[in-house]
């Protein structure tokens, strides 16, 4: 099963903190452009992970040619079209950037999109970027909405602060494009809030479609009542298996396998099949993504591909 995401990887600082430098990465089976990635490392403002670096909230890129972009052609030849910069910051300094770089053909279907308020319009979020993929009718219908805290998906984040994970959109009252997105063969979304900038609030969105899902598994989880343990809230899997039920039983000590070590560093992770984990058990390829705010751990997001 192809996933939408072809790519993931974490850039951060150097030990002088004035460049990005590679950190860790999932590439299947593009092993040379792996190879290229590693080499490479960026300045503030320079390169995909540079630019979010700078911009301080997540950047959409859809075309490598003639842009910013240093791997055009190492990407070109992997068939890698898209990328996705997530800054993670810890007050005003960088952690780390989450990149994810898509490919864009027929057969992948789904969509990740950045939501913002702006000073016009300071209580509306509206997507200011997004990539959709081929679903060409449903990024115009998207872009033309605009929510309200509390309404539809974006504004739950808002509301709330935390990540939302909607596994049913068919069932979903709350999502208001459910008409739309099914569609468009998208099930699944998560919202995940990522920064504020001058009182701008930046939420991504990641919509799954069954065929072509983000990730095959994805999970929320955050400190329980007394701190000192992480505890699933919820979770998404494209398969039907004994291991949701699991995990709704483990709690995680900070500092303990990935996602301990995630909430001890505030730090970005991943984990490949090789380095497994005994709480995480038989899973396959991890992302760990840390939601912090005002210094504090929120939620830790994982992707697993």
């Amino acid at each position: 099963m192809k996933t939408f995401i072809k790519v993931t990887e974490i850039w951060i600082p150097t030990k002088d903190r004035t460049r990005l430098g590679f950190s860790a990465g999932l590439y299947g089976s593009l092993h040379e452009f792996r190879v290229a990635s590693e080499k490479e490392s960026f300045a503030y403002d320079e390169g995909l992970p540079g630019k979010a670096w700078a911009a301080g909230h997540p950047v959409v890129l859809t075309e490598f040619d003639h842009s910013y972009f240093k791997r055009t052609k190492s990407a070109k030849k992997a068939g890698l079209t898209c990328g996705i910069a997530i800054p993670v910051f810890s007050g005003e300094f960088i952690m780390a950037v989450v990149v994810f770089l898509c490919g864009d053909d027929q057969h992948h279907a789904g969509a990740i999109e950045v939501w913002s308020n702006s000073v016009e319009k300071n209580t509306e979020l509206a997507v200011i970027d997004g990539y959709y993929g081929t679903l060409d009718e449903f990024e115009n219908i998207s872009r033309g909405m605009s929510f309200i805290k509390g309404s539809g998906l974006p504004g739950q984040v808002w509301a709330t602060g935390m990540p939302v994970l909607i596994e049913d959109l068919g069932q979903a009252s709350a999502f208001i494009r459910s008409s739309d997105a099914r569609k468009a063969g998208i099930t699944t979304a998560l919202g995940i809030p990522v920064s504020v900038v001058a009182n701008q609030v930046y939420i991504m969105t990641f919509l799954s479609a069954k065929a072509t899902p983000i990730a095959k598994r994805i999970q929320i989880w955050v400190p329980d009542e007394s701190g000192q343990r992480l505890v699933c809230q919820s979770g998404y899997s494209k398969q039907n298996d004994e291991l949701a039920e699991m995990f709704e039983t483990i709690s995680v000590r900070k500092g303990e396998g990935i996602l301990g070590r995630v909430w001890l560093t505030g730090v970005p992770a991943i984990r490949n099949n090789a380095e497994v984990a005994p709480v995480e058990g038989r899973l396959n390829s991890m992302l760990a993504m840390p939601v912090i705010d005002d210094g504090k751990l929120k939620a830790v997001v994982t992707f697993l591909f």
